[in-house]
């Protein structure tokens, strides 16, 4: 069994390492966070390793997981490189960056680490979410051989269905999660916010929302988008698209222009499968 250290005690970092440690994937050493709270209740949910303060006191280990925001990946691995070093040698090192490839290890590569991202699809709202959750959350893999083949077993073996993805294509890979993921919620906020400024009974809001959103995700998982998309703009109800438009722009300037675009998007998505050329 692996050794393993975590940098950055967020809700990622805390559910792979409770999850490896649960399924007896690695031994859990040494969590180090830049709040030393955060790093104790990292080890209170893994239930396994200590809260470390300093990365120069961590532990040597076979694997790191480098699970912080995209800014701060560079500079931790850096960090990482000068705190430990020819220690380092040999080690695998995996970032969560569903945007950022393994490249933004490259110092820690140079000490001889194998180097890779993994990028769970799954929206982490806490970590006992998803820890309950990840079951058959795809994993996006890319990195160096070592690297892919460790991080292929392990996660696979906490439930992870794992595929690889190539380096250049990262980017609009994440684009496409966001996409489904955070645009989604941020269009439920306009809808809210849109049905509020109609009069909608605030009785009525999640009544409203379950029974849109919910029909939608199932016609879209049994039938795929074409299929599944209604409204206006796929009936090709052009004079409503332009009336509703202007309304929603005298309203929301901001709102407008995505009801304008995503009306384009939708009749094509309707016409001709897809929303590309």
């Amino acid at each position: 069994m692996k050794t393993f250290n975590v940098i950055g005690c967020g809700r990622v970092g805390q559910t792979l390492a409770a999850l490896l440690h649960q399924h007896a994937q690695v031994q859990v050493q040494d969590l180090y966070s830049r709040s030393f709270s955060s790093a104790e209740q990292a080890v209170q949910l893994v239930g396994s390793g200590a809260a470390a303060t300093e990365l120069a006191q961590m532990r040597a280990a076979d694997v790191w997981l480098l699970s912080v925001p995209d800014a701060q990946v560079a500079v931790a691995a850096q960090a990482l490189a000068e705190a430990q070093g020819a220690y380092l040698k040999g080690a695998i090192v995996f970032h969560n960056s569903g945007f950022l490839s393994a490249a933004v290890l490259q110092p820690l590569q140079a000490l001889g680490c194998h180097v890779a991202s993994a990028h769970p699809v799954l929206n982490f709202a806490s970590p006992h979410t998803g820890v309950r959750q990840f079951a058959g959350t795809p994993c996006g893999l890319e990195g160096d051989a070592p690297a892919l083949a460790w991080l292929h077993t392990a996660l696979t073996a906490i439930g992870g269905r794992c595929f690889e993805i190539a380096s250049a294509d990262k980017p609009l890979y994440h684009a496409a999660a966001v996409f489904s993921s955070n645009f989604t919620v941020v269009l439920q906020g306009i809808a809210q916010d849109a049905w509020r400024s109609a009069g909608v009974p605030p009785e009525l809001m999640r009544p409203l929302t379950e029974a849109l959103l919910k029909s939608t995700v199932d016609n879209v998982l049994a039938m795929g988008p074409a299929q599944a998309l209604t409204g206006p703009a796929a009936r090709g109800d052009t004079a409503v698209v332009q009336a509703q438009g202007a309304v929603v722009k005298d309203w929301s300037a901001p709102a407008g222009e995505v009801y304008k675009t995503l009306s384009a998007l939708a009749a094509k998505l309707k016409q001709d499968g897809h929303t590309q050329p």
